[in-house]
């Protein structure tokens, strides 16, 4: 059955990712009036979060949020399908990065480098990072549940020089590589809900005390890697614009917590900024404690 979906379903994603830019946002649209108006995809989960994460905000202006979010999320979902038939020239035109040199600079410490970013803009291409390393880099993601989807994932980012590796994997390839003297750029999107049970830290976010991912700073603690964060911005539909900001040169000497607190304030940060382009659907705030203020 999995593959039989697989079969169905490919072609159709071939299709749409060769489409003409203009004719591609414009089944974006198509697709957004859909999910937003018809079926109401998630639409409580993301009302419900925009209203805890930005209560200054009047009604009126919350509806806007959610209403651009869903156009950039109906966007950014197609873009992700566009990585199939996308070329590098054309990528690396619509998502650019403006201080490379910082990142450049980082490699030159001769350490691994942990990279955190957001679940915000556009998460999917920052794949095309990859062009402009000389790290081996690593995409930390979640396992899809149907085999030749997952397998067809891991080739599209291949094609951008992006090794992916599931969360299972992580440890274990980050000690092989740190044994064997390879030097890497692992990419965590630390920005999500981790179970409380496993939860090593709370702080707090837009507001409200929430478990937060710490992976990314112990293994970057455990491994001695230096770390960076990435900030995204969407400047116009289809072009975005990623700038690096060091967090870390010697993570051993920072107190525990201490990057991931600061990497949340950045976040917080781009979303007061823009805040259509946070990914409201997930639920971020379930297992909040308290309102932090």
């Amino acid at each position: 059955m999995q593959l039989l979906i697989y079969l169905i379903f490919y072609p159709i994603l071939w299709i749409i990712s060769i489409l003409p830019f203009p004719v591609f946002y414009l089944l974006s649209d198509f697709v957004c009036f859909l999910t937003y108006n018809i079926i109401g995809y998630r639409k409580k989960v993301v009302r419900e979060n925009i209203a805890l994460a930005l209560p200054h905000l009047s009604e009126k202006e919350r509806l806007s949020v959610e209403k651009k979010f869903y156009k950039h999320m109906c966007d950014m979902f197609l873009e992700m399908i566009k990585t199939l038939s996308i070329s590098q020239k054309e990528i690396e035109k619509r998502f650019t990065f403006t201080n490379m040199e910082v990142y450049h600079e980082l490699e030159k410490k001769n350490k691994s480098i942990a990279l955190m970013c957001a679940h915000y803009a556009s998460y999917e291409w920052v794949v095309s990072m990859n062009y402009h390393i000389n790290y081996k880099g690593f995409g930390i993601y979640k396992k899809l549940a149907n085999p030749y989807f997952d397998k067809l994932v891991k080739q599209m980012r291949s094609k951008f020089k992006a090794n992916l590796i599931t969360t299972k994997e992580t440890i274990p390839t980050i000690a092989d590589n740190y044994k064997n003297g390879t030097l890497s750029l692992y990419g965590f999107a630390s920005d999500q809900s981790p179970k409380p049970s496993s939860a090593y830290h709370w702080a707090p976010f837009m507001g409200h005390i929430v478990p937060v991912h710490t992976g990314a700073e112990m293994l970057a603690k455990r491994f001695d890697m230096n770390v960076i964060f990435l900030k995204t911005k969407k400047i116009k539909r289809g072009y975005y614009e990623a700038s690096f900001e060091i967090l870390s040169e010697d993570v051993k000497s920072v107190p525990n917590y201490e990057i991931t607190d600061q990497f949340l304030k950045l976040v917080e940060e781009q979303i007061l900024e823009t805040p259509e382009y946070y990914l409201w659907t997930h639920k971020r705030w379930k297992h909040k404690k308290e309102n932090a203020q």
